[in-house]
């Protein structure tokens, strides 16, 4: 039977939106990593590692998910890859003193009624409410509602530049869970924008234990069964203006039951921007927003996962990479699920005024007919790395019973691919491919 899909009213203006961007993050204290502690770099970024230091905690490995491995269960377990390395753990930073406003709202969102925040979402969320409602304190349930609240955030703050609405698209998984895709294209300011939500559980496929397996992971299941449940959002926005940047991020949790009923769990995600001309003052905004949400947390974070990032998005075969980054995190689960939780939340909270201000600043700026064919030959990058590198993305297209919609959701609506394509020297677009090749530090 087919989902009925309700939609709520928009409650700021724009302006009220654009102030709140611009306004940004409250600078954090800085602190230091504790003895011992250190971060480690191996594969595509930096790992954070950690130890238990309890009698008999089961071993964690560290397992990375691409950047779009929420869409569907096997692109959530299709990028984890193994490390038996063990690493002292080091502590987070304690947060920074809260406003009235923002202990207001941490309450309700830790104790507040479940029915009533999600009347704002786009939808109802993947798991019953009475569930929800039930399992209120489990993890599971938090990061659900973290990622339908980011959605209908992110969706309502587009709309209200736009002008359009996002079609809502709820889909099922057989397997168990299902996803809510959110889809604006060919809107006024955004040709194509999608914001999607997955929660899917189940056992995991043996390919995908295998893969787990053979890359040092202990696993150890119950009848050849390893219960999983994994969630997330993820986002791909491209808009019309070649000097509006198309914005990517993704927020995601994964969780794996034992044979003794014990749990092993991270969280991974991240954020990046894609112009296609360089502004210095941009690059600096998106960069700065996303430092001082990681700041609150710890004084490595930014610097390191910003590292990460520009490994991961990086387009072998062009020697350069996707965009200007951002950052990219993955395996964290140290020094505990609610710390975790809480800078994966700090993170999630970056994507509208990261990314909205610049919006609004590029809304009116008028380009020619030659920047709007650098931008389809840009965007052609783009759809390289996606199909050619990203993990979760070519494990979904393999998998029987992946939305194969959901997956291909963020490539652009158009693109260009010129043979032999090389801009002038000196123009704007050979400082983008500077740019490109060789990262820069934006903060």
């Amino acid at each position: 039977m087919a989902s009925t899909i309700v939609f709520f009213s928009v409650k700021k203006t724009a302006q009220t939106t654009t102030r709140r961007c611009l306004k940004g993050l409250a600078h954090s204290p800085s602190v230091s990593l504790l003895p011992g502690g250190r971060w480690s770099s191996r594969g595509t970024g930096v790992r954070f590692m950690s130890q238990g230091t309890a009698a008999g905690r089961s071993r964690r490995g560290a397992l990375a998910l691409s950047a779009a491995a929420a869409v569907t269960a096997a692109t959530a377990v299709a990028g984890f890859l193994a490390n038996a390395d063990h690493f002292q753990r080091a502590e987070m930073a304690t947060s920074v003193p809260q406003t009235a406003e923002e202990k207001k709202k941490k309450d309700y969102e830790d104790e507040g009624d479940i029915v009533e925040r999600c009347k704002d979402f786009m939808s109802v969320p993947v798991t019953d409410i009475k569930v929800l409602q039930e399992r209120k304190q489990e993890m599971s349930t938090k990061m659900e509602m973290l990622i339908m609240e980011t959605q209908a955030e992110f969706c309502k703050a587009l709309q209200e530049v736009d002008g359009g609405t996002f079609k809502v698209d709820r889909w099922d998984r057989k397997e168990g869970g299902g996803g809510i895709s959110c889809v604006m294209q060919d809107g006024k300011v955004f040709e194509k924008a999608g914001v999607n939500v997955s929660v899917v559980f189940g056992n995991l496929t043996e390919e995908a234990a295998k893969q787990m397996r053979s890359r040092g992971k202990v696993l150890k299941g119950k009848d050849g069964k390893l219960p999983f449940c994994a969630m997330g959002v993820s986002s791909v926005i491209h808009p019309k203006n070649p000097h509006i940047p198309t914005v990517h991020f993704n927020y995601r949790y994964f969780e794996i039951e034992e044979a003794d009923g014990t749990k092993q769990w991270w969280f991974g995600g991240g954020t990046d921007l894609t112009p296609v001309y360089i502004d210095k003052e941009d690059a600096h905004h998106f960069h700065k927003t996303l430092k001082e949400a990681c700041d609150q947390h710890h004084p490595q974070y930014y610097p390191d996962f910003k590292k990460w990032c520009d490994r991961y998005f990086f387009v072998r075969h062009r020697g350069e990479t996707r965009g200007i980054g951002g950052i990219f995190f993955d395996d964290l689960d140290s020094p505990n699920q609610e710390q975790v939780f809480k800078f994966v939340k700090s993170c999630a909270r970056t994507v509208v005024p990261c990314y909205l201000p610049i919006v609004y600043k590029h809304l009116s700026d008028s380009f020619t007919a030659e920047e709007k064919d650098w931008q389809q030959v840009r965007r052609g990058r783009y759809v390289e790395f996606n199909l050619v590198y990203d993990r979760g993305v070519k494990f979904g297209l393999a998998t029987p019973g992946s939305r194969i919609e959901s997956i291909l959701m963020s490539l652009p609506l158009t693109a260009r691919w010129e043979y032999m394509h090389e801009p002038p020297k000196g123009s704007r677009e050979a400082e983008m491919l500077e740019v490109l090749r060789n990262p820069k530090e934006w903060v």
